[in-house]
């Protein structure tokens, strides 16, 4: 046997790089209403890869991605996946400091970033650690190099050395970090995404609109594997959003319940998304009213899954047909376990496997991780049937419109203030996000009270722009219980 015959990532490499050279002139990628043939794409991962050839990286050194849902970003994506070299996702929608911070924590090889995020802080600091730097645009030059590597400066631990991606999570299993996803993970992406479906070559494109920079990815690679083209949107707007279906006469796309309430608060006419016929969804618990009233404007089936960063997509979800046959009986589940993947509720007293139907902390496992079990911070059961049923977190993570924020990650940085003694942080509701993060600091004393701005800007400066608070307030004394301990549905009291 070849060696590509018993790796599985390097079996998947080439299967994507074969699907990918099948559409040759025929249109790919639809990005602000210009088509990008599968040769088009083909010729920027072939200058990508040369640029990085001459700026001397090495085809198994790590690369690090200010990505951003554009589709120089996308044919960088493909030809890292195909060529199994080490990627480390960097998000774009940071401060230029903190991707500059990200980029010497990281120490890649080399840096392929956007034009527009090409600053002085982000070149100071590919200079620092001595990485080779492509930057990348939708206009001549499509691929530009800015500097090669220099190896007297450049040294690593090895970390990012895996080939596949490496993603910094959302925070559904714990608090965000870098998950390395081998290649062979993928797999298990594309599984996520495509179960259930064909396609025909009359079949409407794919709509790609989640950032790649994260889970986003399985959008992106459910394209070529299912041999469809693709709308790409930089960032989800309704306006977009919809002229993409109504356009296309797409029948199914991924959502989340922000997305829904979106379409619903704009006052979308049935008839513009008339062609859908079902909505896979998840990145956060689904509210029967709002399913209710999704499902009664637009008659349109959603078919809600639930997965994490951590299992490389989805670990449960519902299709066409087991929704036909079971959804009218078990409307609040959320699907059965994906091939591959098994699942088991263990009570939290005892550590113990818990009975079908008793309520526990959710496990999985998947073939393609090495079949180890990781362990969420989820409230779930599982009923005689095998379908999964998610109750709540068994943390205090705040669900921002897809987006998970652990308080205490945005409480540390409030801390770092001078003049704060104390911090508290709650997920407060927000009709169209679900929950927005919402603080409130004690001075110390002789301390000047800090403005509301410059406490957000601290931690725009620090974390993603998700974890920005909606709001801060300052107070005398937090309020607390006998133990001193927080209490939290007071704090989320004083939300204005």
């Amino acid at each position: 046997m070849t060696g590509t015959e018993t790796d599985p990532g390097a079996r998947f490499a080439a299967e994507l790089d074969d699907r990918l050279a099948g559409y040759g002139d025929a249109p790919f990628i639809e990005f602000d209403g210009q088509w990008y043939s599968g040769n088009s794409i083909g010729h920027y991962r072939e200058l990508i890869d040369n640029a990085l050839a001459e700026a001397g990286v090495r085809a198994d050194e790590s690369v690090g991605i200010v990505v951003r849902n554009r589709v120089p970003h996308a044919a960088a994506i493909f030809q890292f996946i195909t060529a199994r070299r080490p990627m480390a996702m960097i998000y774009s929608y940071q401060s230029e400091n903190s991707i500059a911070r990200d980029i010497e924590t990281l120490r890649p090889a080399a840096v392929v970033v956007d034009r527009e995020d090409w600053t002085d802080a982000v070149s100071a600091a590919c200079g620092r650690i001595g990485a080779a730097t492509v930057v990348l645009s939708l206009t001549e030059p499509i691929v530009e190099l800015a500097g090669s590597r220099d190896r007297k400066t450049h040294d690593h631990d090895g970390t990012f050395d895996l080939p596949g991606l490496h993603i910094l999570t959302s925070g559904t299993t714990g608090p965000p970090k870098r998950l390395p996803l081998p290649t062979k993970a993928l797999q298990h992406t594309v599984l996520s995404m495509t179960i259930g479906q064909t396609a025909t070559p009359d079949d409407p494109p794919e709509l790609v609109y989640w950032p790649f920079g994260s889970i986003g990815i399985c959008q992106l690679l459910a394209a070529p594997f299912l041999q469809k083209r693709m709308v790409l949107l930089e960032k989800f707007n309704v306006e977009g959003w919809v002229r993409a279906i109504r356009t296309h006469r797409i029948t199914r796309t991924g959502v989340q319940p922000a997305i829904l309430r979106m379409v619903l608060d704009a006052g979308v006419p049935p008839e513009d998304l008339s062609t859908l016929q079902y909505l896979p969804g998840g990145s956060g618990p689904l509210d029967p009213e709002l399913r209710e009233r999704f499902e009664k404007t637009y008659d349109v089936i959603l078919l809600w899954g639930y997965g994490a960063t951590e299992f490389a997509g989805s670990v449960c979800t519902w299709t066409p047909d087991l929704y036909r046959e079971f959804g009218e009986s078990k409307p609040g589940s959320v699907g059965r376990p994906l091939p591959g993947v098994e699942v088991r509720i263990i009570d939290p007293d005892t550590g113990v496997e818990a009975p079908v139907d008793a309520q526990g902390r959710l496990e999985a496992r998947s073939e393609v991780l090495d079949n180890r079990w990781v362990a969420t911070t989820d409230i779930a059961s599982v009923d005689a049937d095998g379908f999964v049923t998610i109750h709540g977190r068994g943390d205090g993570a705040i669900n921002r419109g897809g987006f998970k924020i652990l308080p205490e990650t945005v409480r540390g940085v409030l801390l770092g203030h001078p003049s704060v003694l104390d911090a508290a942080v709650v997920g407060v509701e927000d009709r169209l996000l679900g929950h927005v993060p919402f603080a409130a600091v004690e001075v110390r004393a002789g301390q000047p009270a800090p403005t509301e701005d410059s406490l957000k800007d601290l931690v725009r400066e620090t974390l993603p722009s998700h974890h920005v608070p909606v709001a801060i307030t300052v107070v005398d004394e937090l309020p607390r219980n006998a133990a001193l301990k927080v209490k939290v549905n007071e704090v989320a009291a004083l939300y204005p």
